[in-house]
């Protein structure tokens, strides 16, 4: 070979080499920018995909979320390892420091992160009940409300219309966003049995009292007052009245009664509607919940005060307490003077 020749055999494996090396380098940083970087910023952004999304849809919502800080490299991952054919509906939060590799699998796998689902206090019917727990889950509240609403569905769980309610014991729960209503029904009927522990229902049955039926007298009290350390006490003027058969005449349950929560003053005409929530018509509890108690009020039926006190009456400086009484008369005087105050103020 001519020193020509072998210069340029030289040239051209000096040149393939270079090549080679350059090819590797980008081979190399495709391979780091596509499956070892870093590429999610964590933060808590929600992404949530519904089951009718489609593949497009959920890369719009990761990169509206800005969870994922690269997404071009993404796309090219994602294509790679065929998301397209196995990301899962739900809500996702990504922890920060994944790669394209960790993120993709967090999509196919399903791996959620729990919502956290509350059941709020004093929610007066099962269709307010749905609609709350529809605005946090991916199932609307029409969807929730059929379920809430199946009679077969509330046997099963123990329960008929007027009780259904007192299942829904106000607490923040964890659950997966694409809980179905069902799934949904059927775990606050775990926490319900949860929270009605041995304990709850010894002390239930001590008060002459089931459990459905302590959830009832717990939603008339958390009507009277919102102020917790009044709450046994109230709670012991109906035990009293329920043993000695004397009606409730709980205005709260007038209120029921008449659809009106707004009502400032229960009158003559509202104490004569024939319904069975009326409690100055008819003695006992009424048939369920007016609302949904909270747990205080619960336990303030459940550890009531043992008191002689049959009467009590908004105080009247207007504080949120009351006047109690043995007897009708103290009873009369403790009314007197809250509705003057009441007069005096309405005059100002």
């Amino acid at each position: 070979m001519t020193a020509r020749r072998r210069k340029k055999a030289i040239g051209i494996v000096v040149t393939a080499c270079a090549l080679a090396v350059v090819a590797a380098a980008v081979f190399a940083a495709d391979y780091y920018y596509t499956w070892l970087r870093s590429n999610s910023v964590g933060g808590g952004r929600a992404i949530n995909i519904y089951h009718s999304t489609d593949y497009n849809g959920l890369l719009d919502s990761i990169a509206a979320s800005g969870a994922v800080s690269n997404m071009k490299s993404f796309r090219r991952a994602a294509s790679r390892m065929n998301l397209q054919q196995t990301f899962k509906p739900g809500h996702y939060q990504l922890q920060a420091g994944l790669n394209n590799k960790q993120i993709e699998r967090v999509f196919s796998h399903g791996w959620q992160t729990p919502v956290k689902l509350l059941v709020r206090p004093c929610v007066r019917d099962l269709e307010k009940i749905a609609g709350a727990l529809g605005r946090q889950l991916e199932a609307d509240s029409t969807e929730i409300i059929a379920a809430i609403g199946d009679r077969q569905i509330m046997a099963s769980h123990g329960f008929n219309r007027a009780t259904y309610l007192a299942m829904f014991i106000p607490d923040t729960y964890e659950v997966y966003w694409t809980i179905t209503p069902l799934q949904l029904l059927d775990r606050l009927k775990k926490e319900y049995d949860a929270f009605w522990n041995d304990s709850r229902r010894n002390k239930a049955r001590e008060a002459g009292l089931n459990p459905e039926q302590v959830m009832t007298l717990a939603s008339i009290v958390i009507e009277e007052t919102k102020y917790e350390p009044e709450m046994p006490t109230i709670a012991g003027v109906y035990i009293n009245r329920l043993r000695k058969g004397m009606p409730l005449q709980a205005d709260p349950t007038v209120k029921y009664a008449v659809n009106d929560p707004s009502l400032r003053r229960i009158l003559n005409k509202h104490l004569e509607v024939d319904s069975p929530y009326n409690t100055y018509k008819h003695t006992g509890l009424t048939p369920g919940p007016i609302t949904t108690p909270t747990k205080a009020a619960i336990d303030a039926v459940l550890n009531y005060q043992h008191h002689n006190y049959l009467y009590f009456c908004a105080h009247e400086n207007f504080n949120g307490q009351h006047r109690f009484a043995s007897t009708l008369a103290g009873h009369l005087e403790n009314a007197r003077r809250y509705h003057s105050a009441l007069n005096a103020q309405q005059k100002k």
